[in-house]
């Protein structure tokens, strides 16, 4: 069990770490942010963060994809529980993207992310002036609506072939 205080560490954590690493522009991503819809949704308080405390319980992931009802666009759940073997970790969070997509829960738009501590660093991704919080290991799944990734998805395709034509004129020659 964690006590308020940490709870609190966690969840500065995750935020800062949204701000400084998904929110800001980002060179490998030509200047756009890694995530360009977290701002605001951070700011529409359409982000929850929620703790599992418990190993095997995923009581809160099992309703969150069951009865998801759009009032807010992420849900983050800190797992203080975490699988501790990270291909185990990920192997889990497969199962259940498998288990969306065969329908088990009723809704078949849903995604579910996972990281673990142990994962590897993405070189993609700066952390710039985010510095961690807290002193407690803990895994994260964030879970959202899979049209959501699709549609950041197609937004930064589009960017991409705009940005790809408008280098591919100025090289053509006149």
């Amino acid at each position: 069990m964690i006590n308020k205080i940490e709870r609190n560490a966690i969840i500065k954590e995750i935020k800062d770490w949204s701000k400084y690493t998904l929110e800001v522009s980002n060179p490998e991503y030509n200047n756009l942010p890694v995530c360009p819809y977290a701002k605001a949704a951070w700011k529409q308080k359409k982000v929850d963060i929620v703790f599992k405390t418990k190993e095997k319980d995923y009581e809160q992931l099992y309703m969150a994809l069951h009865n998801w009802d759009d009032t807010k666009e992420l849900l983050i759940i800190s797992d203080i529980a975490y699988i501790k073997d990270e291909d185990e970790f990920h192997q889990f969070v497969d199962s259940i993207n498998k288990a969306i997509a065969d329908n088990v829960f009723r809704d078949r738009d849903m995604w579910v992310m996972g990281f673990h501590p142990e994962d590897e660093e993405n070189d993609l991704l700066e952390d710039g002036e985010y510095e961690p919080q807290s002193e407690i290991d803990y895994a994260i799944f964030f879970v959202q609506r899979l049209s959501k990734l699709e549609e950041m998805y197609k937004l930064r395709t589009k960017f991409y072939r705009r940005l790809q034509n408008a280098w591919s004129k100025e090289e053509r020659p006149s």
